[in-house]
């Protein structure tokens, strides 16, 4: 008989799992273990949405690190 009181682990990743599954997949390096807990426990629309932003941020971030080159070599 389960324990009415018990507090189960819901199901879905969390925000700091998903972030860190963009992260490593951005880089290129992802072990099988986390690949399945991905497609067994992720929401696409999660990884979707994480990834778009993820990659506004290193785009702006790129940006702004030639703009900061541009501007102190004088160009």
């Amino acid at each position: 008989m389960s324990d009415p009181h018990k507090q189960e682990k819901p199901e879905g990743m969390t925000l700091r799992e998903t972030l860190s599954s963009v992260l490593w997949a951005a880089l290129g390096v992802h072990s099988n273990k986390a690949r399945e807990r991905d497609f067994t426990k992720g929401k696409p629309s999660h990884f979707i949405i994480a990834g778009v932003l993820f990659t506004l941020l290193f785009i702006l971030i790129i940006f702004g690190v030639v703009k900061g080159v541009l501007h102190l070599a004088g160009i």
